[in-house]
């Protein structure tokens, strides 16, 4: 591979993703639900926790920063302003996948960047599927990576429909269980797996679980399409392949079923961009939600406190749900009563 490949592609990934022209035409789901009014509150609106856990660690809110960018010039400030949100909010980031920094050092401070901003906020790696797949060095390269940015939790991410569409991807995962399994074992860092948009099933979930993944997130379709954004870079038409995948919601739903019987983080994201949509995926089981795209356009040509305001914004949203529907802790909110629209008529 060209040493500058990965970086310059990671380049074109910014700038289209900065466009609608990226995002799924279907719904993630969420605009599908409706809360359970409580009209008889007695919570004390000043008094509600919005805070929890993100493995060992309190955080202030359900939210993580989810994984963006990195290996790139243009990364290094967009992840210097997300880090510095982050700290300030105490909640999690993530980083862009780290496939570059295996190729060379030329962008590793555009990693590193996060976790000297990010204070003591968990940080979260990221290598993709294909990497983890193949890797003949797997452990220690994962423990490089975790190293560089030192990464309280490890993602993996799948992204079928990603490399089978991207011109320079490499559609074949063989052993991916298998190498998962091995590091779960190796690796004291929990491992989470994530999509990128086409969602994570209840068998797939089971099958991540039982290798020792800590960690879900479902990534739903109803955000940002990467078989889009690949469409795009190869000048394709319009394809089927853009609108594939799960909805977000119907992932949540159906892998919190894993909860009965397995300890995991259930982590939403795809399509989540209000404290509305952070409530539902609460109120439908997830631990957490997370969201990209639209933090990556407030922060561009802006600083931290524009990023800190939206989601300030969006946790007040997500308190004042809590609020109406006599939620005091996100604990409760888990227990709050959702339904669909058409259940309420």
């Amino acid at each position: 591979m060209a040493k500058n490949e990965t970086s310059n592609r990671k380049k074109e990934h910014i700038q289209l993703c900065l466009t609608d022209k990226v995002a799924y035409a279907k719904s993630s789901g969420f605009d599908e639900y409706e809360f359970e009014h409580y009209a008889i509150t007695e919570v004390d609106y000043k008094q509600i926790d919005l805070s929890t856990k993100f493995f060992q660690k309190r955080i202030n809110y359900p939210f993580l920063i989810s994984c963006m960018t990195g290996g790139t010039t243009e990364a290094e400030k967009i992840n210097e302003k997300l880090a510095i949100a982050a700290c300030e909010l105490n909640i999690p980031i993530g980083v862009g996948s780290q496939r570059q920094a295996l190729e060379n050092n030329s962008f590793h401070e555009s990693y590193k960047i996060i976790r000297k901003n990010a204070g003591s906020v968990p940080v979260i790696g990221n290598i993709g599927a294909a990497q983890a797949a193949f890797s003949s060095k797997l452990t220690e390269e994962i423990q490089f990576l975790i190293d560089l940015v030192e990464a309280d939790a490890m993602v993996i991410h799948v992204n079928p429909l990603q490399e089978l569409l991207q011109k320079e991807g490499e559609p074949n995962f063989s052993g991916l269980l298998k190498n998962i399994k091995k590091l779960t074992r190796q690796i004291k860092t929990p491992i989470i797996v994530k999509e990128v948009g086409s969602g994570i099933s209840k068998s797939s979930a089971k099958k991540l679980i039982d290798a020792g993944v800590k960690g879900i997130d479902v990534a739903g379709a109803g955000g940002t399409s990467w078989a889009a954004v690949e469409l795009l870079r190869s000048k394709a038409k319009d394809d089927y392949f853009k609108e594939w995948g799960m909805p977000t919601t119907y992932c949540v739903r159906t892998v919190r079923d894993l909860k009965k019987k397995h300890e995991f983080m259930l982590i939403a994201s795809g399509g989540i961009n209000s404290g509305i949509d952070i409530a539902k995926s609460i109120a439908l089981g997830a631990d957490l939600a997370a969201s990209a795209r639209p933090l990556l356009k407030e922060v561009m040509n802006k600083d931290a406190g524009s990023v800190i305001q939206l989601l300030k914004n969006w946790f007040d949203d997500l308190k004042k749900v809590m609020y109406l529907t006599g939620s005091p802790s996100i604990n409760k909110l888990h227990k709050s009563k959702i339904h669909l629209k058409r259940e309420m008529i």
